[in-house]
């Protein structure tokens, strides 16, 4: 259900009713004033505002004559006993007129009440769920971790969604190409060790749509490549069993994926994967922090951006946090090169290296002093600065980082290894 199918219709009941009443108070104000205006009569007829006067008058008459003497004080505590009795009644009378003065408003608001709340039922019962019992946040988070455990393997995924007469079809190949691929089918079933025919037939297998094909023959590269298989290797598995279920993340798939993020914590595909894995375990809050992250580490380009976009706002309003707003375009990709980059731009020339790093190092300078970030984030600006030779601009940095950090050891002990890593300590 969409989010707004429920609030929009209650903001409006909402409005509809603090209009009505607000209303009412504006139409008590306006008789008050022309009551007033009149000076001799208020809305309702009654003469409350010329007895107010009166009665004020008598009580300063009152203070004049025992001044001179002409009555007690006990004469003075009887009469101001009466008169602001009689101020009392004078003002309750004038409350009285002015309520009856305004009789279509209160029919209204009463016809108002059993309006709203007759549909406040039928808006929860079309929007809501009326069937479902209350589920508190433990017990949800108990279901989703069951429904995690339960979830149908990789071969009953593959074969559901082989099975499914809504499953797209592949892009057609030519007739040369599928006799090919058959043959090479062939040959790698009694050739397993041919690491080179594995990898050719993972590539075609994926190319005609045939993707759990595709993740057995990569799964067999992986294995035949034992402790040398790659990162790139994993994710290329774990997304041919993704694609193969459908679009589901099987159990097995997410292994797969846990692999990566051990070897590689930044992998951006992992990360995508593991986010859409919980959300289809319920658990869409797990889900928003995954993918808000890996929006603003994205390049606008990367193929999971437009979807994130898509989602993230809604998946925040679920998540239950308030005031989220999508980063704007030219913000994303600012997190910064990673240790992996940093090694691999030592290898370039000194004109390769500054046009690589340049640009994450502009993107995440202009993301920290905007909306800050990790101690990580700014030990990384502070290294990739002093790769680029821009030794002033790195210390500043450092500097600020000290002033950010001042009382957190941990983070303080990061950015200063950043620093003595660029030779600003000793």
């Amino acid at each position: 259900m969409n989010i707004w199918s429920f609030w929009l219709p209650s903001a409006l009941i909402t409005l509809m009713v603090v209009t009505v009443i607000a209303l009412g108070f504006l139409r008590g104000a306006r008789l008050r004033a022309e009551a007033q205006a009149q000076g001799t009569q208020d809305a309702g007829g009654s003469t409350g505002r010329r007895e107010l006067r009166i009665y004020a008058d008598q009580l300063r008459e009152i203070e004049s004559d025992l001044k001179r003497g002409l009555v007690t004080e006990e004469e003075v505590e009887r009469l101001r006993t009466e008169i602001s009795r009689r101020l009392l009644e004078a003002d309750r009378a004038k409350r009285r007129d002015v309520a009856k003065a305004s009789p279509g408003m209160r029919l209204v608001g009463l016809a108002l009440l059993p309006v709203t709340v007759v549909f406040a039922v039928l808006l929860y019962a079309t929007a809501g769920a009326p069937h479902l019992p209350d589920r508190p946040l433990a017990q949800r988070h108990a279901e989703a971790a069951q429904l995690r455990a339960e979830r149908p393997r990789q071969d009953e995924l593959e074969a559901a969604w082989a099975a499914n007469p809504n499953r797209p079809e592949p892009p057609a190949a030519e007739p040369e190409m599928m006799a090919l691929i058959e043959q090479l089918r062939t040959a790698m079933a009694t050739r397993p060790l041919d690491l080179q025919g594995h990898q050719l037939l993972a590539r075609n297998e994926a190319g005609i749509g045939n993707h759990a094909g595709a993740a057995a023959a990569q799964a067999r590269v992986i294995e035949l490549k034992g402790d040398q298989a790659t990162t790139a290797d994993h994710v290329l598995l774990a997304e041919a069993m993704i694609f193969a279920a459908g679009g589901l993340v099987s159990p097995e798939a997410e292994r797969v994926l846990e692999t990566i993020l051990r070897r590689d914590p930044d992998n951006q595909p992992a990360r995508y994967y593991t986010g859409l894995m919980f959300a289809q375990t319920e658990r869409p809050d797990l889900t928003f922090q995954i993918w808000r992250q890996l929006l603003i580490d994205s390049h606008p380009q990367a193929p999971w951006v437009p979807h994130l976009r898509e989602t993230l706002e809604e998946l925040a309003e679920i998540a239950g946090v308030t005031r989220y707003t999508l980063p704007p375009i030219e913000a994303q990709g600012a997190r910064g090169p990673s240790a992996a980059d940093m090694a691999a731009a030592m290898e370039l020339d000194e004109d390769a290296r500054a046009e690589m790093i340049g640009g994450m190092v502009e993107g995440l300078s202009a993301r920290l002093a905007t909306q800050g970030g990790t101690a990580d984030e700014w030990a990384r600006l502070i290294v990739a600065l002093g790769v680029l030779g821009q030794t002033d601009r790195a210390r500043a940095i450092w500097s600020e980082a000290r002033t950010v950090f001042a009382d957190r050891a941990e983070e303080m002990a990061l950015i200063d290894q950043a620093a003595r890593g660029v030779g600003f300590l000793e």
